[in-house]
């Protein structure tokens, strides 16, 4: 990847670079640095599309690995400029010591090619075990998987894992084509493996059957896959990729999988996948690490391909072949299995040389560009962004940075990365800590605004109330922040409601409420959250004799009818099906008229929606006059006190509400409400 100097800038043509100026004049100062991220990618681009044409780029896998050809041979094609020589063996002959040799080619290509069968079928059985042998130049004879390899199997669920030839007599064929981009993104965040009750790994069979109707009723129109992408060790939660174009065995077969996104789609709901490219395992027999013998071959070698916080490895972003086969995963998922999008992990780790390890953020526009920039890393992000933008633009990416560098989630042609949204990290972070420290009387309305509006203008973010980081044992999701004390004893409703469980069903609703209506232009639940999944999880492992009691969501919790539960899971269902008939996060960020310290209420509107909160422990308040902007007939379409949400029935909802012509708090009219304490409602227009 070619460096732009400072002298060559001045040639340097950002097409729309005024329209990110217009949002954000803070980043004149350094246009310099855009446009040099911008010529850097442009070239790389062109030289792609001189040399290769990036539809053959961007689809490397129909090229490498162990492919089929129609003639019913087999062709071989490996990347490994450190070998001396690379041999295949395997089942099919008969495991000979060093196997079939591969023919050396340029850069550090090899191939090879098995020729049919005298009946013309494939000399490589279906489900076969295969091995790659590399010969390095100090003659040592190293065992690999192919990093193409589209399926691997860990023998009895641990150990190393095995390279299967995956070639069925037919493979599942989809029925149903891609859903249309919804409009308002609710993205619901799920784990395949932890998504049964039973203390086991779940399959995609079972997500498919159980979990899929759960996430539509809920009124999500969005699934966020994890831990899909092949990962040695189970509780790594899926960030410790060792093979990147697999599909994890653990959970069934490539079919299985693609069944599970066809049935989805059937449904109506987009699937993305939880896409780690920001490092790799470190894994040597079954991952990509020392793949040719080399430090180097995927990676930076020497300090900065070591990411010693994550210990795993740093990709070589600058290299031809480490451009392929990424931007080629990504076609892979979005071509073989049909995937609607990408939640880029630690994208944060990519932009930046020191990962952001142990750096605060504070906005200074200085901390995002300069020498920490790592651009090579930053231009592989915009060339994937408009490869996946030109080839399916309904898609959708989403990228998971911290930092909040300016123009992440801007268009390429204006100098930005080219994601759509980024996650809005700093909620999540803001309401355990005003949970953990802070008594409701002494909220500040003031602070938690800021945390749930503070977003660049034009930059739009996925708002979410708690993280899956925060369901992990060590920390504590927000259900068990407000009610871990009675969570086991008091969620029957055959026992008296207590003071802690009703403040927590309470706040538990109006928190992700408040999140849902202003944190953002999408909204994200992790997979149980949504009805205060009562436990923590903890994935089998030595710490915990290898349990899997804590590694499974116990969705029959929220379906018993004795059991708390019930409310937080209707409400949540109601909240995203009411976004869906109002479609508040389509709409500009609210308009907040009311944050007030005493009182702890909170009012703002958005696309018509008017959003009442009041967060007091004791003050209910009669007669509470509103600010709104629109004058006319409003009603209550949705009421956090509602007895089928666990409230206590103090508003009739069958009042209509008129307003008058009395300006207040910055609007032209007005309206008269009643306001019981920790409690939030809706009202819309009539």
């Amino acid at each position: 990847m070619e460096y732009v100097n400072d002298k060559d800038l001045a040639e340097v043509h950002v097409p729309d670079l005024d329209k990110f100026y217009q949002l954000d004049s803070h980043m004149k100062p350094f246009e310099s640095e855009l446009k040099r991220r911008y010529a850097m990618f442009s070239n790389i681009k062109k030289k792609i599309e001189e040399y290769e044409g990036m539809k053959h780029f961007s689809q490397g896998y129909k090229e490498f690995g162990v492919k089929v050809l129609s003639s019913g041979g087999i062709h071989c094609k490996e990347w490994a400029p450190g070998a001396k020589a690379v041999y295949l063996r395997g089942d099919f002959n008969n495991w000979e010591q060093w196997g079939w040799k591969y023919e050396r080619k340029d850069n550090g290509k090899w191939e090879l090619i098995i020729p049919p069968k005298e009946d013309g079928s494939c000399p490589i059985a279906h489900l076969s075990q295969l091995m790659l042998i590399i010969q390095t130049h100090d003659d040592q004879y190293l065992e690999r998987i192919s990093p193409w390899a589209p399926y691997v199997v860990q023998h009895g669920g641990h150990g190393t894992y095995k390279w299967i030839f995956w070639n069925p007599a037919s493979s599942y064929e989809f029925k149903h084509p891609r859903p249309e981009k919804p409009k308002s993104v609710r993205i619901y965040e799920a784990h395949i493996g932890i998504s049964s009750y039973e203390g086991k790994v779940a399959s995609y069979t079972h997500f498919k059957v159980n979990v899929l109707p759960r996430i539509k009723k809920l009124g999500y129109n969005c699934i966020q896959l994890m831990a899909v992408m092949e990962h040695a060790y189970y509780a790594s939660f899926g960030y410790q990729v060792t093979n990147f174009f697999a599909a994890s065995s653990r959970y069934g077969t490539p079919d299985e999988l693609k069944e599970l996104l066809d049935t989805a789609h059937g449904m109506g709901l987009y699937v993305l996948l939880d896409v780690v490219h920001s490092h790799a395992c470190k894994n040597v027999l079954d991952g990509l690490n020392m793949f040719d013998g080399t430090d180097g071959c995927y990676f930076h070698s020497g300090y900065r391909g070591s990411h010693t916080l994550w210990d795993s490895r740093i990709f070589n972003y600058s290299s031809w072949e480490v451009l392929r086969f990424l931007i080629s995963n990504l076609r892979w998922y979005m071509d073989e299995y049909m995937f609607d999008g990408f939640r880029f992990d630690g994208v944060t780790s990519m932009l930046y040389h020191d990962h952001g390890i142990s750096r605060g953020f504070s906005g200074d526009y200085h901390e995002y560009f300069g020498l920490q920039m790592d651009l090579e890393a930053i231009v592989y992000l915009m060339l994937a962004n408009d490869m996946l933008k030109s080839f399916y633009p309904q898609m959708i990416t989403i990228a998971e940075d911290v930092s909040g560098m300016p123009g992440v989630c801007r268009p390429i042609s204006e100098g930005g990365i080219g994601f759509d949204y980024r996650l809005a990290m700093a909620i999540p972070d803001k309401w355990i800590k005003v949970l953990k420290e802070v008594k409701d009387e002494n909220w500040n309305m003031g602070n938690i605004f800021h945390t749930l509006t503070n977003r660049r203008h034009g930059e739009k973010c996925i708002a979410y109330a708690e993280s899956h980081d925060q369901a992990l044992v060590g920390d504590k999701t927000l259900a068990f922040w407000l009610m871990d004390k009675e969570m086991y004893t008091h969620m029957s409703t055959m026992t008296d409601l207590t003071p802690i469980i009703d403040r927590g069903i309470a706040l538990h609703k109006m928190v992700r409420l408040i999140t849902h209506g202003l944190g953002g232009e999408g909204y994200l639940n992790f997979i149980g959250n949504e009805f205060g999944h009562p436990e923590w999880l903890d994935f089998p492992r030595e710490g915990n004799n290898s349990s899997y009691h804590y590694a499974r969501r116990q969705f029959h919790l929220a379906d018993d009818d004795l059991l708390r539960y019930k409310f937080l899971n209707r409400f949540d269902s109601a909240m995203q099906n009411t976004e869906e008939k109002y479609g508040w996060l389509n709409a500009p960020q609210g308009y907040v008229s009311r944050k007030h310290e005493d009182d702890k209420v909170f009012i703002f509107e958005r696309n018509g929606v008017l959003f009442l909160f009041n967060f007091h422990p004791t003050k209910s308040f009669t007669g509470y006059r509103v600010g709104v902007g629109q004058p006319g007939k409003y009603k209550i379409v949705l009421d956090s006190d509602d007895p089928f949400f666990g409230g206590h029935d103090r508003n009739d909802r069958s009042v209509e509400f008129f307003t008058n012509n009395i300006p207040w708090d910055g609007r032209q009219q007005s309206l008269m409400v009643y306001l019981p304490c920790r409690s939030a409602m809706l009202m819309a227009k009539d």
